[in-house]
């Protein structure tokens, strides 16, 4: 069995939305507090004994969020044409950190992000085990 490593970091950032043709309250403006967890896995370790420095996949991700933070989303693309749902939002940072990692042996597995703290989506391009 080839060996598997998980590594998770949690993050948040703040933004409002309004959810187009929504048939009810958040049709308008209002924010939340996103809370983001992003897994990557790795099938190998660096000379450090690592799969990636956590330090570095906090970077990436705040690279992400901050493009989102304190701002209305539905004024930035691709939010100013897709509804800004909880389901977009997962789908676009789990891409955008894809395109921002470009570490060998290391690849995004699932973005978990957190509308309240008792709602949540979680988008994976990859099979479950």
């Amino acid at each position: 069995m080839a060996a598997r490593y998980t590594l998770k970091i949690v993050t948040d950032f703040a933004a409002a939305h309004s959810l187009r043709d929504y048939p009810g309250d958040c049709r308008k403006l209002h924010g939340h507090n996103w809370k983001v967890e992003v897994e990557a896995i790795a099938s190998e370790l660096n000379e450090l004994g690592m799969a990636i420095d956590f330090k570095l996949l906090k970077q990436l991700t705040k690279k992400v969020t901050d493009e989102l933070d304190h701002r209305y989303l539905n004024e930035i693309a691709p939010f100013d044409t897709i509804n800004p749902t909880a389901e977009n939002l997962a789908a676009y940072i789990y891409c955008r950190l894809g395109e921002e990692l470009h570490e060998p042996h290391v690849r995004i597995h699932a973005v978990t992000l957190w509308e309240t703290e008792r709602a949540c989506v979680r988008y994976t391009e990859e099979p479950e085990a």
